[in-house]
Parts: structure tokens; sequence; C-alpha cells
């Protein structure tokens, strides 16, 4: 593994905790609220998958 892609894994890590640190309270009955932080997550989910994935693969 290179430094490079060592440090994006990091940063992507990083992106996702601070998110999710910065929620706060969830209103579950506002659906485009919850919508919206579930396309964040999602986002950041695929962006971790793909910097996790082998290269070779």
């Amino acid at each position: 593994m290179d430094a490079i892609r060592a440090a994006e894994q990091v940063v992507v890590i990083e992106e996702a905790r601070a998110y999710v640190e910065g929620i706060g309270p969830i209103d579950l009955t506002n659906a485009g609220q919850l919508a919206g932080h579930l396309m964040a997550a999602e986002t950041l989910l695929m962006r971790i998958a793909e910097l996790f994935t082998p290269v070779d693969a």
C-alpha cells in the first residue's frame, strides 16, 4: 500500500467520524432531514469502500 492511499483512507475515515459527530439529534418525523443524512452517509460509505478495496481487485 502506498503512502498516498493510506493518507486518503485516514482522511475519509476522519470525514465520516466528523460527519457523525456533527449530526446531533435527528427528528425521525422529518423525512427530508432523514433522507439527507442517509444519502450523505451512503456517499461516505461508498468512498470508504472504494479506498479500502484492493487496487488489484
